[in-house]
């Protein structure tokens, strides 16, 4: 009997399964779906240009002698990528390459850019006239990607981002537009970016600017009758790193204006990163084209940092400081600041201010004391982390089983719990919210909160259970 593409995927997941660590699995595997399994070849969808490209370069070895061992010999593998450029006529890229020893692989899906001239001009950041080389990127040193932490939080965008610093304007994810919430990173990544990009490219031209400094270029170059020269220099730019884009919200004109400096940019090649508290799709104020473009490179996320990134994140810190501090200090802090990477160092360097000026160890009882001032000022953010634990914490189980796959019923409805209180309580998205809670779509987020408000109107228990939590939630 033939196996479906469905069976075969599966047969070589499990091999793929035994080979990686379990979070490049979840990362990278797990989102690919198997499409069809035609005269030897097996077609699978993969949901970017970045996926593709970053398995093409990671694990192509992996593929072919899983393919060879569950196909055969003359196996060979089509890729079906999903593209959200509206530049593509087609939905989608399909790439092709047999798994045979001498073939060569082509790493490039699509390059769709065209070449325009480039004006040398003005400066708005120093001097009218200065050289092009010469140009400040506008970068804290300190900003770079060792100093930047990994964990499940971020790795798709620190990922993204490294491979921009390797060939900033020659991969598939440009604009790469990273989004969170203030304080989980943003502008240290997008400016590790451009760090990576100046030591490996001395040449090139890199510039971070803030929307607010942009804005403010904007308006003193219309005043000063200078509109032109602004253009052109940002028209020059080689990797523009725009932060908190969505400052441009109701400034018509500085859209505008932007729109034709990314389009400019884009045409020749340039990279684009730009940074928002918010997805596209939810922010308010834009035009819609400007909107879309946004949209043609990779979207990617940061999430609230888990309890062992947070950890890591205070040990470099002492380490990079030169600072002594107790493990289990650390520990404490890292369990009970999770709301960001900027309160999380904020409580540290408070710590040890308090030891400094009070003359006193830095023990556990003192970081005890300290943080508890700290909730007391201010009210507990509520975050999807927080609410999964105390979700786990009312039914008395772990909150791992929220990760879980199990089908359990008692599991389900707090995992549903969960996801209803995430959506009702935080401003993260149903893809967030589904990502955090058990590696779930966003359909399954949207189900889940339906089925709670169904549940609370039928059922007693549930609706004084979920009562209860809520309590525990805004204490």
């Amino acid at each position: 009997m033939l196996k479906s593409h469905h069976q075969i995927w599966n047969d070589c997941l499990s091999i793929i399964k035994d080979n990686i660590q379990p979070v490049s699995f979840r990362t990278w595997f797990e989102p690919i779906k198997p499409l069809k399994f035609e005269s030897e070849v097996l077609t699978i969808q993969v949901p970017s240009p970045f996926f593709y490209e970053y398995l093409e370069e990671q694990y192509i070895d992996i593929l072919k002698k899983t393919l060879r061992k569950v196909i055969g010999v003359n196996a060979k593998l089509e890729y079906n990528v999903v593209m959200s450029n509206s530049q593509f006529k087609s939905d989608s890229l399909t790439v092709n390459y047999p798994t045979n020893n001498n073939s060569k692989l082509n790493n490039k899906p699509v390059n769709a850019l065209i070449n325009n001239n480039v004006t040398t001009i003005k400066n708005p950041f120093i001097i009218p006239g200065i050289q092009k080389l010469h140009i400040d990127p506008q970068l804290k040193k300190e900003n770079t990607f060792d100093n930047f932490i990994e964990g499940e939080c971020n790795r798709l965008a620190r990922s993204a981002g490294y491979a921009v610093a390797q060939n900033p304007g020659g991969t598939s994810f440009n604009p790469l537009f990273i989004y969170g919430e203030s304080g989980l990173g943003k502008t240290h990544l997008a400016q590790a970016i451009g760090i990576e990009v100046k030591e490996r490219f001395p040449d090139k031209v890199v510039l971070y600017v803030n929307s607010n400094k942009f804005q403010t270029q904007y308006t003193e170059s219309t005043r000063n009758n200078t509109r032109n020269d602004f253009l052109h220099f940002y028209q020059m730019i080689d990797v523009l790193i725009l932060d908190d884009v969505q400052e441009f919200a109701g400034k018509e004109k500085t859209q505008e204006t932007f729109f034709h400096i990314f389009n400019h940019l884009h045409q020749l090649g340039k990279q684009l990163i730009l940074t928002s508290d918010k997805a596209p799709i939810e922010i308010k104020g834009i035009e819609q084209r400007l909107l879309s473009r946004f949209k043609w490179g990779l979207t990617t996320d940061l999430q609230t940092p888990d309890y062992e990134t947070r950890l890591k994140i205070l040990q470099k810190k002492t380490y990079k400081d030169g600072l002594q501090m107790p493990e289990k200090v650390l520990e404490y802090i890292a369990q009970n600041i999770s709301t960001n990477v900027r309160e999380l160092e904020g409580a540290m360097i408070s710590l040890l201010a308090q030891s400094t000026l009070n003359k006193r160890e830095i023990t556990i009882e003192l970081a005890i004391d300290m943080i508890n001032k700290i909730v007391k000022q201010s009210k507990h953010e509520i975050t999807i982390d927080y609410i999964q634990k105390i979700v786990c914490d009312y039914f008395n189980m772990p909150v791992d089983s929220l990760q879980s796959k199990t089908r359990k019923r008692e599991v389900v409805q707090a995992r549903q719990i969960a996801m209803f209180f995430s959506k009702s309580l935080t401003k993260s998205s149903l893809a967030s919210i589904g990502s955090q809670i058990g590696n779930k779509d966003h359909a399954t987020v949207l189900h889940a909160c339906k089925t709670v408000n169904n549940l609370i109107d039928t059922d007693k228990q549930f609706r004084y259970d979920v009562e209860e939590i809520e309590k525990r939630l805004k204490v």
